[in-house]
């Protein structure tokens, strides 16, 4: 065995023997919790972190006899960053389960440490269809893009739009979304002249969206990720094409909560599709908002939050089905077909593909009170990702 062979054989021994020597009874349940903390998704990691503790403080730090201890670290959203990050808390901090991931990349990066260390991988914010296939410890508690893209490809034909120009950032996200949304919508009858995607990194939307003007589209369907739909937003305005008749339709990454009041009246109207609003009107979601924007000095939850919480429930819940002695495969198989009332609605893990069924909304942005909401209007209940059942 060469040199090369001989230390990553010794890395592999390290990353299984940790496995074993993670769990002890009565030792803290340590989360390392991984996300972008600063940088162009900085926002990502702020809501998903109050949100973890938020749940933490809410239902105390304690589980079936295990203290839970989170970890935070900051990947600034670089996936080599990611993957070294979760070796350091696999290998030295003896974590017993994983959980973050602002953007796709990054769970892919760390799906193989996951699946080597059989260490529970949960998946707060990612959300392209096939990270959960990745590996067999991956537990989603966000969402997928397929999922909120296909119901906005089934209203827009009923709703007079016909003809849509689609603009997404060039990565596994943006993919899905317009596959799925151009797939569903040429479906229903409706015609996609035009395709476009720009960088994810420091994107110029200005050509793309002087392409769509002269292009005259019914609509513009939209996905970026959360903290690029201001400049979107802004954009589209500056040029007047809400003016020269061309609709603005999007996912609810566009319309993020974070941010929708510095959008000014230029969101007014704009409908989007997602499972989670601010303004989603359940006794559940009323008290997270207020308990939220309490512990963080008036900060909005967005949909980046919900996966935070609703994350951090899969784990609680797993400790206290394996009653603080499980660790690995026995975590994982805990979270297998949890259901539970969520702020955002009826939540069920799939036990086939660990990804996440829910509740899908429409949603129209209104002004009220001063304050722009995302205002749902319609429902579509209990869908699975379309990317696991073809």
């Amino acid at each position: 065995m060469n040199k090369r062979n001989l230390l990553r054989a010794t890395a592999c021994a390290a990353l299984l023997a940790s496995g074993g020597l993670a769990f002890a009874q009565g030792a803290p349940f340590k989360v390392g919790l991984i996300l972008p903390m600063t940088g162009q998704q900085a926002t990502t990691g702020r809501q998903v972190e109050a949100a973890a503790r938020l749940w933490i403080a809410q239902n105390g730090d304690t589980v079936a006899g295990r203290k839970v201890e989170l970890i935070v670290k900051d990947d600034t959203s670089l996936p080599d960053m990611t993957r070294r990050l979760a070796q350091e808390l696999i290998v030295n901090d003896k974590v017993d389960v994983l959980a973050g991931m602002g953007i796709t990349p990054s769970a892919l990066a760390v799906a193989p440490l996951a699946t080597q260390s059989k260490t529970p991988l949960v998946v707060m914010a990612a959300a392209t269809s096939s990270i959960t296939q990745a590996s067999p410890f991956i537990v989603r508690s966000s969402f997928t893009l397929p999922q909120v893209s296909v119901a906005l490809a089934d209203w827009a034909p009923k709703n007079g739009i016909k003809n849509v120009v689609t603009l997404v950032s060039d990565y596994g996200p943006g993919i899905d979304a317009e596959k799925f949304f151009k797939e569903r919508f040429q479906f229903n009858g409706g015609k996609v002249p035009e395709s476009l995607r720009v960088p994810l990194r420091n994107p110029d939307f200005a050509p793309f969206l002087q392409k769509v003007r002269d292009l005259k589209p019914d609509a513009l369907f939209v996905f970026v990720p959360s903290g690029a739909g201001a400049a979107v937003m802004k954009q589209f305005a500056e040029r007047g094409m809400d003016k020269a008749g061309i609709r603005l339709i999007a996912t609810g990454d566009v319309t993020d909560d974070d941010q929708l009041n510095d959008m000014g009246d230029a969101a007014v109207g704009v409908v989007t599709s997602h499972h989670y609003s601010a303004a989603h009107p359940s006794a559940a979601n009323k008290k997270f908002v207020e308990a939220f924007q309490k512990a963080n000095n008036g900060l909005r939850p967005n949909f980046m939050a919900m996966g935070g919480y609703d994350g951090m429930r899969l784990i609680y819940d797993a400790i206290k089905k394996t009653g603080g002695k499980g660790k690995g495969e026995a975590l994982v198989n805990a979270m297998k077909g949890d259901m539970f009332e969520s702020p955002r609605g009826p939540v069920l893990i799939d036990a086939q593909t660990r990804d996440i069924t829910q509740n899908v909304y429409l949603r129209k942005v209104e002004k009220k009170d001063g304050q722009l909401w995302n205002v749902e209007f319609d429902v579509i209940k209990d869908v699975k990702d379309p990317g696991k059942t073809k």
